[in-house]
């Protein structure tokens, strides 16, 4: 039987990998950082190519000012770390009933000689719970100084390199892809769950993951949720059924979102419809490079407004995208009124426009992922924002 060799199932070159380390040593080199702490999974495998859910207990990957790294997890993470990275020290906290996988982090980091220093810690991350965050206080207090750096990584994932590009296009292929599955099945009578089912089946026949959030699917007054909620039913005759959903690949995420119209259609529909895909266009227009990207929710807000739709838009239209885990594929940052950061080309960010009128029980929405490029914004998806009627 084969044997693990390290790094052997590694999605990027080892060139790349040093590349992005290189950069995130010179940035805790800036900030006087000792070493930063790594509590989310997408700044281990963006960093190291580690690629697992072992986030959901304690875990974290330790990268040193003068370039070291070493995790600290648990034993069946071991063989994981050694088949997905480049990680190399891997250090394994025993689990039971008095485990203290926080003081096991403070003897590797005494270990790094980070004592005394300053530490950056990915305080905003789904794998470290108030619970494990109070217990890495305690564990550290008096060893070192704990400063908030949540950003550091999420920041240097913003501009996606050409391979990370390659991953984004491939999964807007198959989002394209379950798009098309589900337009061939919505009809009247159409159950939920084979549409999810096939759409889902379209990723992973095309080699692709699951995505970093469940699928959002939802007809009748269900097309008027933002979230996923239990439960399928069969279309009506007459019908909305509203999908957001992603394409994944090597957890590079590309997303649409559409409300399908079944049967006959409420005028109101064929009016929310074209405001949605003029505001739509007219925010892909907005993302350019060097533009602040609360312009981009500006201009969908001025089309929304404008049709007297303001009372049943949201307050964001959209977010980055990129490698990202469970529980969520939206990354930083937001597309809301006054985002400030700027675009910059290798940007990858989904643009929704979503108009619920609560009171008619009406649903319309329309949304694709788009490249920031050198001039302007490029659409990554194929597929028509005609309105389809079935």
């Amino acid at each position: 039987m084969p044997r693990i060799t390290q790094g052997e199932h590694i999605h990027f070159s080892h060139a790349e990998l040093d590349d992005r380390r290189a950069r995130a040593v010179a940035e805790l080199q800036r900030r006087g950082l000792r070493a930063l702490l790594m509590f989310r999974q997408e700044s281990m495998y963006w960093l190291s190519g580690y690629d697992s859910f072992g986030y959901v207990y304690f875990q974290c990957l330790v990268l040193t000012d003068d370039g070291r790294m070493a995790l600290l997890t648990r034993a069946p993470d071991r063989l994981q770390v050694r088949f997905t990275s480049i990680v190399a020290d891997v250090r394994i906290w025993v689990d039971g009933e008095q485990a203290q996988p926080a003081r096991d982090l403070r003897l590797l980091l005494q270990e790094l000689g980070c004592g005394g220093g300053t530490l950056g810690v990915e305080w905003d991350a789904y794998g470290l719970t108030a619970r494990n965050g109070q217990a890495l206080t305690t564990a550290l207090g008096g060893f070192a100084a704990l400063v908030d750096a949540s950003d550091v990584i999420s920041r240097l994932r913003l501009v996606k390199s050409a391979a990370e590009i390659g991953y984004v296009r491939q999964a807007a292929t198959l989002a394209d892809a379950a798009l098309a599955a589900a337009e061939r099945l919505a009809a009247p009578g159409a159950f939920e769950g084979d549409i999810l089912a096939e759409m889902q089946g379209a990723v992973f026949r095309g080699g692709g993951d699951d995505p970093a959030n469940e699928y959002i699917i939802g007809s009748g007054a269900g097309a008027q949720m933002c979230r996923y909620y239990s439960g399928r039913r069969r279309l009506d005759g007459d019908d909305q059924l509203t999908l957001e959903f992603a394409g994944a690949y090597r957890h590079y995420h590309a997303c649409l979102m559409r409300t399908l119209l079944i049967g006959e259609a409420d005028p109101r529909l064929l009016d929310m419809h074209a405001a949605c895909a003029e505001a739509l266009l007219a925010a892909e227009a907005a993302l350019r490079p060097g533009e602040r990207l609360g312009a981009v929710f500006d201009a969908h807000a001025r089309v929304l407004d404008a049709r007297g739709l303001r009372a049943h838009r949201l307050n964001a239209c959209g977010y980055s995208l990129g490698t990202t885990f469970a529980p969520n594929w939206m990354d930083w940052p937001m597309l809301f009124a006054g985002q400030s950061v700027p675009a910059q080309p290798g940007m990858v960010f989904f643009i929704h426009i979503i108009v619920f009128d609560a009171e008619r029980g009406l649903a319309m929405t329309l949304g694709r992922t788009s490249l920031v490029g050198e001039a302007g914004s490029e659409v990554l998806s194929q597929a028509s924002i005609a309105l389809v009627r079935k």
